[in-house]
């Protein structure tokens, strides 16, 4: 199920929202609120926008667009097409309500209201056993028309803490495919000319040959 959410602006990390937690979720979910903090300030304008980091018993899933990044903490067993379309009903919500207010606020929590949409629909989001329950008509109707999933990104949060990895796309496999693809290119320009000098080549040695036997004889 899904623990805790946060929203915050990914330039700053500005916290602009977050989930009311009770006390008991609180101390649960310390250690990943602060891993939470780090994936914050690891985001940039480069990274994926969509990425699910596992750490123990818990997954962080975040959803990065237009530079706001929704980060919940759930259950490691709850389905990752779940967590991310719960994302997206808050993101979608979230733009309409305070879109036009977003990079103007300073001080944190300036949108702390939202938490009563979010645990709606953390509620609607909460029992994964409804999608498969006979005659369900509320997650079971809405687990048939969930995004694919299969291209969400996956890390641990030991690689984010001690090796130190990135959250951004690999843009320089983007580049180093254009210069592949920009040298396929060049060889096969090559080989069409080589085609060409191998086809053309007997005529051209023959009207070479007739030239110079015509010169011979008329000189």
């Amino acid at each position: 199920m899904v623990r805790s959410t946060i929203i915050v602006r990914a330039t700053d990390a500005l916290p602009l929202a977050a989930s009311v937690d009770d006390e008991q979720t609180e101390q649960a979910l310390q250690e990943h609120k602060q891993q939470a903090k780090l994936i914050f300030r690891r985001i940039t304008s480069n990274s994926e926008p969509r990425c699910s980091i596992e750490s123990g018993q818990y997954t962080l899933h975040y959803l990065l667009t237009d530079n706001v990044v929704f980060l919940t903490i759930a259950d490691k067993s709850y389905p990752r097409k779940l967590a991310f379309s719960y994302l997206e009903e808050l993101s979608k919500e979230f733009y309409m309500s305070y879109g036009s207010k977003i990079e103007s606020v300073r001080k944190p929590y300036a949108f702390v209201g939202f938490d009563t949409f979010m645990s709606k629909t953390a509620r609607l989001y909460l029992d994964t056993r409804a999608a498969n329950a006979p005659g369900s008509s509320g997650l079971g109707k809405l687990n048939d028309e969930l995004q694919d999933v299969t291209r969400i990104m996956t890390k641990n949060m030991e690689e984010l803490l001690w090796r130190g990895d990135s959250l951004d796309r690999m843009s320089h496999l983007s580049t180093s495919l254009r210069s592949e693809s920009e040298k396929y290119r060049k060889a096969a320009r090559n080989i069409n000319v080589l085609a060409m000098i191998r086809q053309y080549a007997p005529l051209g040695a023959v009207g070479l040959l007739l030239i110079i036997l015509l010169w011979w004889r008329f000189s």
